[in-house]
């Protein structure tokens, strides 16, 4: 089908170009003036790619003239190369065309070598959207999109589509909510990817010891800094941590051991450390230590975690009880197992949310850590998926979520140089950490109806992109604009139904209610609650 012409251009302001269209134009074709079609202007030898962002009628010598407002997107060259941005821009009086769909599959198939698609063009179901992997997972990615989007689905359909096309990915997906790996009704093991892919881990079996924490993550979680005895008591634990460190590992013979080094210490004796300190006396009690009582709140907030069953898996750890079980922890973590497994699933749902921060914060650093020192870090890129980011890497300064910020923020910063990737996911961009999503070079983008969140997504996304964002509001379930380095050219997609799919579905209420169900086991819910075990 050959290009028709459907209008000129009438004017031309910045990135805005508006056109009047002919009588027939919509008896050439049903949608034009229809926004997000794609249309192409042209002059000379160029053709300008353009969208249409608003249509209106308008009243001229008694007669109505359909008018559109088009974004420029980029330019296509004579051999039918599409190039983003515009060298040149088109003139009053330049002729509007319809577009294609060999010009449109042409575009769309320029990352076609990777096969690696997410989804079609919305209106186009023939037409794939190829994207360039390397740059989508390499430069960090942001999925957004407010609850009932698809978020979850769209980021089973991208591991799906990931596993399919590159066999041997190295993927740890942190969920929160139990959704990629599940038990159903009859307490059987359920997950959206192939087991012969996956490894699911419970994190409380993962076992994430207590000494893998920084000095800083450990004065998060057990210093309060609001108390007047806190700087006495932060100094006092570098002290402390230093010499049990170093008194546990004598035997490795490293040179130089810090307060953050990776290596095992005992909490009992720092314990003591800290009660010897806060009791010491002299001359039979007449005089008192110098430390003397300056520790109690510490050692309150100690005992009370270490007497809190929910921090077992970090202060009272089974198999990770010395230094030499690091490595088997890395390769738990990593998939480096026996046989390997290309995704890691992290199920965070079983321990309580204001733990979270805590374990986000140690896996980012695990994921940072693993390719920072390993040799062979360029053959062996990680991408960490960061479900309901929100949740753990805050835009407030909050110092609950002080270190989970550091870690993450230290990926989006640096963990390009290092192989180390980030898609974060969330519900609530305005919420989350400014610092990383401003790193990320792609974006899907889902349904955001929040004013919020919509002006902070149009300042995030690549400039020229921005009227893009004004269809927020209005995509359906399963649909996103996706924008960025990793596309030639930013689409409003369909995503592909992942097959299986996550369990992710909400709660069917008028069934539920309409149906008189079977009774329910309070008792069980009692004892799940006080095992917490789901």
């Amino acid at each position: 089908m050959e290009n028709q012409p459907v209008g000129k251009i009438i004017e031309v302001d910045g990135n805005h170009l508006t056109a009047a269209l002919y009588d027939n134009a919509t008896g050439i074709s049903g949608n034009i003036g229809q926004v997000d079609t794609y249309l192409t202007v042209h002059q000379g030898d160029s053709r300008i790619l353009v969208t249409i962002h608003r249509s209106w009628l308008k009243q001229e010598n008694g007669r109505e003239i359909s008018m559109i407002n088009c974004m420029p997107l980029g330019e296509i060259s004579s051999t039918d190369r599409f190039s983003a941005g515009l060298s040149n821009y088109p003139m009053t009086g330049a002729e509007v065309y319809t577009t294609t769909s060999e010009e449109l599959k042409k575009i769309f198939l320029q990352n076609a070598e990777f096969d690696f698609s997410l989804g079609h063009l919305r209106k186009h179901k023939d037409i794939p959207i190829y994207l360039n992997p390397s740059l989508l997972f390499g430069r960090h990615l942001a999925i957004l999109g407010q609850s009932g989007s698809g978020k979850s689905w769209t980021v089973t359909s991208l591991i799906q589509n990931t596993l399919k096309s590159m066999p041997n990915a190295h993927i740890i997906l942190l969920d929160l909510h139990g959704e990629y790996c599940w038990k159903d009704q009859n307490g059987k093991l359920k997950a959206a990817f192939d087991s012969k892919q996956m490894r699911y881990v419970d994190v409380r079996s993962l076992e994430i010891p207590y000494w893998l924490l920084t000095y800083s993550e450990l004065i998060d979680l057990l210093i309060d800094r609001n108390d007047p005895g806190a700087p006495t008591q932060i100094a006092y634990l570098r002290e402390v941590l230093k010499i049990l460190r170093q008194d546990a590992n004598k035997h490795l013979k490293i040179d130089r051991l810090s307060v953050d080094s990776p290596v095992y210490f005992s909490l009992k004796d720092m314990l003591l450390h800290f009660k010897k300190a806060n009791e010491a006396q002299s001359d039979f009690g007449k005089t008192k230590g110098p430390l003397y009582g300056q520790f109690d709140e510490f050692l309150v907030k100690l005992q009370s975690k270490l007497n809190d069953a929910r921090y077992d898996f970090l202060f009272r750890p089974k198999r990770r009880r010395s230094s030499e079980s690091l490595e088997d922890l890395l390769r738990d973590f990593s998939g480096l197992t026996d046989p390997k497994r290309q995704i890691t699933v992290i199920d965070l749902s079983p321990i309580p949310s204001d733990i979270h921060p805590i374990v986000a914060s140690q896996l980012a650093r695990l994921a940072f850590e693993f390719n920072y020192w390993n040799p062979k870090r360029s053959r062996f890129p990680i991408q960490l998926i960061c479900e309901e980011a929100h949740a753990y890497i805050p835009r407030s300064n909050d110092p609950r979520f002080r270190g989970t910020r550091q870690a993450i923020e230290r990926i989006a910063k640096e963990g390009r140089k290092y192989g180390v990737g980030l898609t974060v996911v969330t519900q609530r961009p305005h919420e989350l950490s400014e610092t990383v999503l401003s790193q990320c070079s792609s974006y899907i983008c889902m349904r955001l109806t929040n004013p919020d969140d919509q002006l902070y997504v149009r300042r995030l996304v690549p400039e020229g992109n921005e009227k893009l964002t004004d269809t927020l509001s209005a995509l359906s379930r399963g649909e996103a604009l996706i924008l960025g380095e990793a596309i030639p050219l930013s689409s409003r997609l369909q995503i592909n139904l992942p097959d299986p799919p996550p369990n992710s579905n909400d709660a069917d209420y008028f069934n539920n209610w309409k149906h008189d169900v079977e009774d329910i086991d309070v008792a069980e819910i009692v004892d799940h609650w006080r095992n917490q075990q789901r």
